[in-house]
C-alpha cells in the first residue's frame, strides 16, 4: 500500500470542492423529478420476469395496446402502474379474450 502525504490545507480545499460537486449533481437531479412523477420504469426483461411472460408476449401485448411503453435510445420502457394494472384481475380476463395468457 502506497501512503501519500498531503498538506491539510489541501484536503480541507478538495474535501470543498468535492461537497460543491454533490450539491450540483443533488440540485440537477431534483431538476428531473417531475419528468417521472415519482414513477417507476421497468425495462422488457424485468416486465417478462414480474408478469411471467416471453419477450414475444410482451410485443404481442404492445401490438395489441395492452401494455404501453416509451422508447428512448431504442429501449423500451414501461411504467410499474401499468404493468400491476395488467396484473389486475379484470385486465387478464380481458387479455384472455384475445388468446394472450
Amino acid at each position: 500500500m502506497e501512503v501519500i502525504a498531503i498538506p491539510k490545507s489541501v484536503l480541507k480545499e478538495l474535501t470543498t470542492e468535492l461537497d460543491e460537486l454533490l450539491q450540483l449533481a443533488t440540485d440537477a437531479s431534483k431538476a428531473y423529478v417531475g419528468i417521472f412523477n415519482g414513477e417507476r420504469w421497468l425495462d422488457n426483461q424485468e416486465v417478462c420476469l414480474m408478469l411471467g411472460i416471453t419477450k414475444r408476449t410482451l410485443q404481442s401485448y404492445k401490438d395489441k395496446g395492452l401494455l404501453p411503453f416509451s422508447k428512448l435510445n431504442r429501449k423500451n420502457y414501461y411504467k410499474l402502474s401499468d404493468v400491476q394494472r395488467l396484473l389486475a384481475p379484470n385486465v387478464q380476463t380481458q387479455a384472455n379474450e384475445y388468446g394472450t395468457f
